[in-house]
């Protein structure tokens, strides 16, 4: 019995895609917006005047501001430093004046000044009372525990605290704030009183100041008064230390200890510098003596030949002599005998040459060995006498490092005495002359203007806010929303074809809904249920269309008034039988005024009553047959078989059976009657009905295997639907927007 305009095996409605559940509809969204902007225009409206109510009452409060200009470093009147000095860093240091500018000394200096504690904003006992005020609780309390007479007790309070509680409140009024990167500081107060926030503004100010050169004067005394302590102490230190130094000089019997110093030590170093000549002489002779010494048993000819005896003149003179003599030799022992009187003669030359050779080593060699006892006794003879003067000078440089020491000591403590007495004389002359690092720029002035509350601001804020709260809503009642609100829905989330909209009727015509098409007032709904009847008869050509079952998901959605108007439709063409099979919550009878005690469709097939007496005819071609009475189990009534034998019956004389069945998640009837009809019609209320409901409903029908012929949209709200821009095929179309037929 599934209808051929959908798949046979596509029992379930299918369920959006990924994409589309990611994908946001913006133009929907907007509509949803724009078919309740008159709404979000009255809720921005309403806060608006509220906020404008309250502003109302507002007391305004005025803001003075007075600048004043912080230099880093105050004016110097002499040239000396400051014993004050609190520099650093620039922006630090600005800092540290705001702070001060906002501490309570100021405050409280403003506060006294102006006798701020008898103003009614600062006085703490012309605060108005509480909304809620429970020392009368407190003292009945105390009454009842302690048996104090409420009449004794008396808050009164102390100088201290009325002070600190006009400190307080001066505090949270006193702004301050630096202008950019200057050294402009902007002190802001702030109050209802327009010329009071003036004069505080600039009372701050000047005591800001006067406690600045308060303090410097009370610096300037104090640093006085330490110096003079201190100068005494000083001047006693000098004291001291000058007779210290005069003690030792006299113990010592020094005179003038930096002349003798320096000749002791000139002489010193003369010696120093001989005896490291004599070292370096007696180095040499040594050196010359052993080398002689280590030849002297290998005769002169070897000590002839050391460097320190070869190099003497006298030996290279004579060994040039030994030479000649030689070579003479040499050369007539090649042509003449031993006894050539020639041979002889070069013979006694060369023995000549060689004593006095050998003679002249020896004593050069005696010479080596009394130049080395020389170097030697001369450097002995240095040391002695330098280590001598050098105990002199050692004990010369001790007196003269403890001359030094006290002498430096006695300088120290004069130069730190004729400071402090300089500096004493400057601050003594100048501390009357004390100066500020602060002056007024600007004095304040009342206000003519408040500062707060801007009204303007804060009444465009709170129609923005309420502008997008109203939006925000709108948007979340549509996300919260999950019902069909449009044709779209409908085939989108149940995949079946919408038959037509039924538009929602006032409530004037609620009650006479089942008989509109009958009558023919409701020219919108006429035409309406005339679009469902077409849609029925073109929704499958290959059959005729014997019995529609009309459910819904939930009672109250209008399927009884569809089924109803649909037969009066029907019976302009056909004949037509409309059953009432809502067993359980039947409303034929009572919409048609049949007498009570009927009998219907519950008697017929209980076979307490024939066909005849249940068919009753209410025009040309239309046939009611009312529910009957009420019996205690419907479902067995319309699961027998004679249920489905009346059917067959009465298809023999009827072109269209209507059955309106209940709905789908009330009772499981309509799964039963819609195995036996032609066609299932399914009924969706508009905004109302929620889609995972229906899409149950219909996947229960599709299962048991009925066929849907297509979805009927109810109870639309059709010039709410004409905003968001819905319907605009329907309604041009059938002439909704114009009401016409």
């Amino acid at each position: 019995m599934n209808s051929p305009i959908r798949p046979e095996k596509q029992w379930y409605p299918l369920a959006p895609s990924d994409d589309d559940a990611d994908f946001i509809d913006l133009k929907k969204k907007w509509q949803a917006v724009w078919a309740v902007k008159w709404s979000i225009i009255a809720l921005a409206i309403l806060v608006t005047s509220l906020a404008a109510l309250a502003l109302s009452q507002v007391q305004p409060i005025y803001r003075a501001s007075a600048t004043i200009m912080v230099e880093a470093k105050g004016n110097q009147l002499v040239a000396f430093q400051q014993v004050y000095d609190s520099t650093g860093l620039l922006s630090e240091y600005i800092q540290t004046q705001i702070g001060l500018i906002t501490s309570r000394d100021v405050a409280e200096r403003v506060i006294q000044r102006l006798n701020l504690t008898q103003h009614p904003a600062f006085d703490p006992r012309q605060q108005p009372k509480p909304l809620i005020d429970i020392k009368p609780l407190i003292n009945r309390t105390r009454l009842a525990i302690f048996g104090e007479d409420p009449d004794t007790i008396q808050d009164i309070l102390t100088e201290e605290e009325i002070m600190d509680f006009a400190v307080r409140q001066f505090m949270e009024r006193t702004t301050v704030s630096v202008e950019g990167k200057s050294q402009l500081i902007r002190i802001s107060f702030d109050m209802t009183d327009r010329f009071t926030a003036a004069l505080a503004a600039n009372t701050i100010a000047d005591s800001y100041i006067e406690s600045q050169l308060e303090a410097q004067m009370d610096m300037s005394i104090k640093a006085t008064t330490w110096m003079n302590s201190r100068l005494e102490e000083l001047r006693g230190s000098l004291k001291e230390a000058e007779n210290r130094l005069q003690d030792y000089r006299e113990e010592e019997g020094l005179v003038d200890i930096d002349g003798v110093a320096t000749i002791s030590s000139n002489e010193l170093a003369m010696i120093g510098d001989r005896m490291i000549d004599a070292r370096r002489q007696r180095a040499e002779a040594e050196s010359q003596y052993r080398q002689v010494q280590s030849m002297s048993s290998q005769g002169w000819e070897r000590m002839a030949s050391v460097p320190a005896v070869l190099g003497h003149p006298l030996i290279q003179q004579f060994k040039a002599e030994q030479a000649r003599a030689q070579a003479k030799v040499d050369e007539l022992s090649g042509r003449y005998g031993e006894r050539f009187p020639a041979m002889q003669a070069a013979r006694s030359d060369l023995n000549a040459a060689t004593a006095s050779l050998q003679s002249q080593v020896e004593q050069v060699v005696a010479g080596i060995e009394r130049n080395y006892q020389l170097a030697l006794a001369n450097e002995n003879s240095l040391r002695s006498s330098f280590n001598q003067n050098k105990e002199q000078i050692q004990d010369i440089s001790g007196k003269e490092f403890q001359i030094r020491e006290l002498t430096r000591d006695v300088e120290s403590n004069r130069a730190l005495y004729e400071t402090f007495m300089t500096r004493l004389q400057e601050t003594t002359a100048t501390q009357d002359l004390n100066t500020t690092n602060a002056r007024i720029v600007d004095q304040a002035t009342p206000p003519s203007l408040p500062a707060a509350p801007n009204k303007k601001l804060l009444l465009t804020i709170a129609a923005a806010l309420s502008l997008i709260a109203g939006v925000v809503i709108a948007l979340i009642s549509e996300i919260l929303n999950n019902t069909f609100k449009s044709a779209d829905d409908v085939e989108g989330q149940l995949n079946l074809p919408v038959l037509g909209i039924m538009p929602l009727m006032p409530k004037k015509h609620q009650k006479a809904i089942p008989h509109l098409f009958e009558k023919g007032e409701e020219h919108q709904f006429c035409e309406a249920v005339r679009t469902i009847r077409t849609g029925i008869m073109l929704a499958d050509m290959t059959r005729a269309q014997k019995v529609l079952v009309v459910t819904s998901s939930v009672p109250g959605e209008g399927k009884s008034a569809l089924a109803t108007n649909l037969a009066f439709a029907l019976s302009q063409l056909k004949t037509v039988l409309l059953i009432d099979a809502d067993l359980r919550r039947p409303t034929i009878a009572r919409n048609f005024d049949f007498p009570v005690g009927t009998p219907g469709l519950a008697n017929l097939i209980a076979g307490t009553a024939k066909a005849q007496d249940c068919i009753q005819k209410v025009s040309g071609h239309l046939d009611m047959m009312t529910a009957g009475a009420v019996p205690p189990n419907p479902l067995e009534l319309l699961a027998s078989p004679r249920f489905a034998e009346l059917l067959e019956k009465v298809k023999e004389h009827y072109d269209h059976i209507i059955i309106d069945s209940p709905p789908t998640q009330a009772v499981s009837d309509p799964i039963l009657t819609s195995t036996l009809a032609s066609s299932v019609i399914y009924v969706v209320k508009s905004e109302s009905t929620s889609i995972p409901m229906a899409q149950r409903g219909v996947g229960q029908l599709l299962q048991s295997g009925a066929s849907i012929v297509g979805v009927v949209l109810n109870q639309v709200d059709v010039k709410k639907a004409a905003k968001k821009g819905e319907y605009s095929g329907y309604i041009d179309h059938y002439g909704y927007s114009s009401g016409k037929a």
